[in-house]
């Protein structure tokens, strides 16, 4: 229904705010894993019939007894996604910062 929502979310608060983040954090590995992946759930969305280019968008939103189911896929798999992205970005990051010797070794065999 609705979940690209909350990675979305966290996607354009990190886009708005990036030149406050320090550059070690590699901020825009994240903007392109958060947004790419919104990006194609919105698709995918838009493809099943689920998001509508027209008021109100979300077809969830057209009965009031599915709105609280559509607010619980939100808030549970679109938070769990954004979990998973975030727990990703940081281990690519704690890699790409922390061990030079990892880094060292993948560039040697490119």
């Amino acid at each position: 229904m609705a979940c690209f929502i909350a990675p979305l979310s966290v996607g354009i608060v990190t886009t708005v705010f990036r030149k406050k983040i320090p550059e070690n954090l590699k901020i825009g590995w994240l903007n392109i894993m958060i947004l790419g992946g919104s990006i194609m759930l919105a698709v995918e969305h838009i493809a099943h019939e689920e998001v509508v280019l027209y008021p109100p968008f979300l077809t969830a939103m057209q009965t009031p007894a599915a709105i609280p189911v559509m607010l619980q896929e939100m808030a549970t798999v679109g938070g769990a996604m954004t979990i998973a992205i975030l727990a990703i970005w940081g281990a690519m990051v704690f890699i790409y910062n922390k061990a030079p010797q990892i880094q060292k070794a993948m560039t040697l065999k490119n």
